[in-house]
């Protein structure tokens, strides 16, 4: 039977594609699908065929307009700021707004579930206090605290020893304390809603039915235990609807792909060192500079073609090495097509997936301001060591397990369907005005 299924969605660059693949999957699968989301995002929702909504209150940007973006974590000058500003712009500090547009859609359009991107603690509330069954997406690597893992953020090896063990007692608790200051925010938005305040941020992100990992189990670490709400669905290797068609540089030399962020993140300079350094080998450069970078801007080498963008997809069946910022979706579809990579993480999340491409032996990092020389012999490295793409391809196997199936939308589906089954007959359905 078709289900309705109400998705909320912000501006996050990397995050879009992936929540949308879910959401397509679901549309092509019969069922009602519509995606509360900034309007920047409006063309990409439609192309997926769910029906896009505004909101109506809460903030509205675009990643690819540094003007526009939300979170400008560009101008933070530490990781800590960048934080602050994720915390107090889109996670806690806009929560009641989140909540208000989330549950107002809810009471017009009542859906079976409410299937959030899971920084949005906001339409988790508007969920809770709605009684409708939440479902939340982390489109990276499960970014909580659990036994066996250093804590989220530095990219730090996992700890061996006494030492080692001490070092992730004192830093959970380092990385955790900052979220105290959003805590505030996050009740009043709780109690606007007759809901109890609660003790923690951290307890909040919990307060949902499912949390479905968007990526791959094997590129964890494998001595990870997860909460039991937390299910490993694999990753989605859709491209997005403004990937175009691929052109490929001239001649047969081995191709590498260069693609940083898909957000404005101060990355021009960095492309260009990247364009010299391919300058310098026997390569086919392909740089994707992403809607906020104007490829006109970038000076290139006669061998490096740039483009604002390609279907990654189908780039990677010509690629011997990419060349990225460590984003989640760029990793993830690389290795799924046992594609080795260098790793230049610029921020947010992208040190801890470069810590996972090394240690799985599928890469190597090189820090955000090496130069032009440093980025090449990292590339002849992966190019010359066959061990690189031994290691991409055994990945690609595992991830090409994992997905036989759409765990997504089975998990989904099954949400649906438990809360169909726990209504009472002859009451309102969850989600319903009464």
């Amino acid at each position: 039977m078709s289900k309705r299924f109400l998705f909320t969605l912000w501006s996050g660059g990397g995050v879009v594609p992936p929540v949308l693949s879910v959401a397509r999957a679901l549309c092509e699968r019969g069922h009602s699908v519509r995606v509360l989301a900034d309007r920047s995002l409006h063309d990409e929702v439609a192309a997926s065929g769910a029906e896009p909504i505004a909101w109506t209150t809460a903030p509205q940007g675009d990643v690819a307009d540094p003007a526009t973006d939300i979170l400008k974590d560009f101008e933070a000058r530490t990781p800590m700021g960048a934080f602050a500003r994720l915390r107090d712009r889109i996670v806690c500090g806009p929560a009641a707004d989140y909540a208000r547009d989330t549950l107002a859609e809810l009471h017009t359009r009542p859906a079976d579930v409410l299937v959030t991107d899971f920084p949005l603690l906001g339409t988790i509330t508007a969920g809770e206090a709605a009684g409708t069954p939440v479902v939340a997406l982390a489109t990276t690597i499960y970014p909580f605290p659990t036994p066996g893992a250093p804590p989220f953020g530095p990219g730090l090896r996992p700890a061996t020893g006494t030492l080692g063990r001490l070092r992730d007692r004192v830093l959970t608790g380092l990385t955790m304390k900052p979220w105290e200051k959003g805590l505030p925010a996050l009740n009043a938005a709780r109690v606007a809603n007759d809901l109890p305040p609660i003790d923690s941020v951290i307890d909040a992100f919990g307060r949902i039915d499912r949390l479905l990992v968007l990526s791959p189990r094997t590129l964890d670490y494998p001595s990870r235990r997860f909460p039991d709400y937390v299910r490993h669905v694999g990753a989605r290797l859709d491209d997005p609807a403004w990937a175009g068609e691929l052109e490929l540089p001239d001649g047969d030399a081995p191709l590498a792909l260069v693609s940083l962020s898909s957000s404005f993140m101060s990355q021009a300079p960095l492309l260009g060192r990247i364009a010299e350094a391919l300058g310098t080998l026997p390569v086919r450069g392909l740089m994707t500079t992403g809607p906020a970078v104007d490829p006109a801007t970038i000076p290139a080498p006669g061998n490096v073609l740039v483009t604002t963008a390609a279907p990654h997809s189908t780039a990677l069946r010509h690629a011997a090495v990419t060349i990225t910022h460590a984003g989640h979706g760029t990793v993830v579809k690389s290795l799924a097509a046992g594609v080795p990579l260098v790793c230049v993480p610029l921020g947010r999340d992208q040190a801890e997936v470069a810590r996972r491409v090394e240690l799985a032996g599928a890469g190597i990092t090189v820090r955000k301001n090496a130069s032009a020389s440093t980025i090449a012999h990292a590339v002849g490295r992966v190019l010359h060591d066959p061990s690189y793409q031994h290691a991409a391809q055994r990945l690609a196997a595992e991830i090409a397990a994992e997905t036989t199936t759409d765990q997504a939308v089975a998990e989904l589906e099954a949400a649906a369907d438990r809360a169909a089954a726990s209504q009472p007959q002859g009451l309102p359905r969850r989600g319903t005005a009464t």
